[in-house]
């Protein structure tokens, strides 16, 4: 039976979770054995979250979950169960989460499971790997060429100044300017060992700038190679909007947006609508 209304809509009734079929053969690997298989698997949209695929439990290898004592709680869905995953000799302790008994508000999630993204060690649309987290299906990334001038300000220096920018636009993210190496001070950029990646867009390596005896840890990053999807910005560089002096797009400063990379991110997030961060559930 499920429980009495949420009380997490009552203090925020502007909270929003939907929870949506996926068209797409969702599947999820651990050491060798496939956990779940399942074209019925559905996505949860939550505010300030990224999405999460949930799958019915007929499409999920229960026999190789093992339930445990954990339990969290969630005042927008209820208390959620874990189960650890046990295939040979590897265990991924609460690397699985249910909402056995939810809220009216979600009552559609009872009888369905989700996984960590990362205790598990593969997820594939269809015959597709993906990485990081869920590909939101209302997303989008277009990148255009630009012959706008686009000027990038680090330590008082000019570190890029362009008319040959492709300009990255992504779902409820500040614009990104992408630019050609031969129009970056390549000789202030110093390979950093940070690697990151996008379910969009690909792996990215970062560059430091510096100058003089002054450095800037990690603020540009290039894809050298982009998933096929996104194939205009590979090789070109882009500067953290945040964390620059200054990006002069025709000679008018952009102003410096508030995102999960903003330095006071914690702070302003509650100012921000609907931003969803960059780290998975």
């Amino acid at each position: 039976m499920a429980q009495a209304p949420a009380p997490g809509f009552k203090t925020n009734p502007d909270y929003r979770i939907t929870f949506e079929r996926s068209p797409r053969r969702v599947r999820v690997a651990f050491n060798g054995e496939t956990i779940a298989d399942s074209s019925a698997a559905h996505l949860l949209f939550e505010t300030r979250h990224l999405p999460i695929y949930y799958f019915p439990r007929g499409d999920v290898r229960m026999d190789l979950l093992r339930a445990t004592e954990h339990h969290t709680y969630c005042s927008y869905k209820g208390t959620a169960a874990y189960w650890s995953i046990a295939v040979g000799n590897r265990l991924s302790e609460n690397a699985v989460w249910g909402y056995p008994e939810p809220f009216d508000e979600v009552a559609a999630i009872k009888d369905y499971v989700a996984f960590y993204w990362d205790r598990v060690d593969h997820w594939y649309e269809e015959d597709d790997e993906i990485f990081v987290h869920a590909r939101d299906p209302y997303k989008r990334v277009d990148v255009v060429n630009s012959s706008r001038s686009v000027r990038v300000i680090v330590g008082g220096e000019t570190i890029a100044d362009t008319r040959r920018a492709r300009f990255l636009f992504e779902t409820r993210l500040p614009t990104r300017y992408y630019i050609p190496p031969e129009d970056v001070r390549m000789d202030l950029l110093v390979p950093s060992e940070k690697v990151t990646a996008c379910p969009y867009k690909g792996t990215a390596r970062y560059y430091s700038v510096k100058i003089g005896d002054q450095v800037f840890p990690d603020i540009v990053w290039c894809y050298p190679d982009p998933i096929p999807e996104c194939p205009k910005i590979k090789g070109y560089l882009c500067f953290f909007n945040e964390h620059v002096d200054d990006i002069r797009l025709d000679g008018v400063s952009v102003p410096r947006p508030v995102t999960p990379w903003s330095k006071d991110w914690k702070e302003k997030a509650a100012s921000v609508p609907d931003m969803r961060g960059p780290v998975a559930r």
